[in-house]
């Protein structure tokens, strides 16, 4: 009998220290806890020592510091038909604890399954030229457009980042042939642009000599220097049309 009242006397004893021990929680400087009184919400704690009245308060822990979401692989097709496979890294935090336990079951699997489908439907409104060159625009616009779906989760998406835009070999080869035809076409623009160029030049000078008899003589004398120095076994002497114009009309 007296055994039996010891050990009432001890389980009588450790059953209130062991309430008044579970009754303390510490939360980091990161985490918050939203407490629950008989399962509605009561309020949020933290951080520092938490007291939890035990059976009639329940708390769940929010980590509030930046979360990594890398985004599976997704196919896209831009607005000018082309599929592509692209994949993403998302940052996000919890920044209010209360609306990330209470408004969403799993806020880390939600904000997944939305960043995927955001991914795509913004992606989808572009050509793959833009996927290609204007990444910091189309970053921003899925990190906008995920910022303002999950905001009524309490849930800050701070950045996303477009990790890979694949396109299959067929895609790459005609990529490439035009990349090819623009080249060629901007050499021809600038070798066209050249000739008009010159011929310019050359019509201005026509007309300086046309006018300046003297700048005509001290050309026929610079071309014929240049002759002479030429190693070719043929050599053509200019004459002026002034001179053949003379020639001819002392014989007649």
């Amino acid at each position: 009998m007296m055994e039996i009242l010891e050990q009432s006397w001890v389980i009588v004893v450790l059953i209130p220290i062991f309430v008044i021990l579970y009754s303390f929680r510490i939360l980091r400087e990161y985490e918050r806890g939203v407490v629950f009184m008989l399962g509605r919400f009561w309020r949020v704690k933290g951080p520092g020592l938490v007291i939890i009245i035990p059976i009639l308060q329940q708390m769940v822990r929010v980590d509030l510091r930046t979360r990594v979401l890398d985004v599976p692989e997704q196919d896209v097709i831009s607005r000018d038909n082309v599929s592509v496979k692209v994949n993403a890294v998302v940052y996000f935090r919890a920044i209010d604890a209360e609306k990330a336990i209470i408004q969403v079951e799993d806020f880390m699997n939600a904000t997944s399954q939305l960043a995927q489908t955001t991914l795509r439907s913004v992606l989808g409104q572009h050509e793959l030229d833009e996927m290609l060159s204007e990444r910091e625009r189309l970053n921003a616009d899925i990190q906008q457009s995920l910022d303002e779906q999950t905001d009524a989760w309490g849930i800050k998406v701070s950045n996303v980042e477009l990790k890979h835009v694949d396109l299959d070999e067929r895609m790459i080869r005609a990529i490439a042939k035009q990349a090819e035809a623009e080249r060629l076409r901007r050499a021809k623009v600038i070798d066209a642009e050249g000739e008009f160029q010159a011929a310019a030049k050359f019509f201005e000078a026509a007309e300086i000599l046309a006018k300046q008899s003297q700048a005509m003589q001290l050309r026929y004398l610079t071309t014929l220097q240049t002759i002479a120095g030429d190693r070719s076994n043929t050599i053509v002497f200019p004459l002026p049309l002034e001179l053949i114009g003379d020639l001819v009309s002392k014989r007649s």
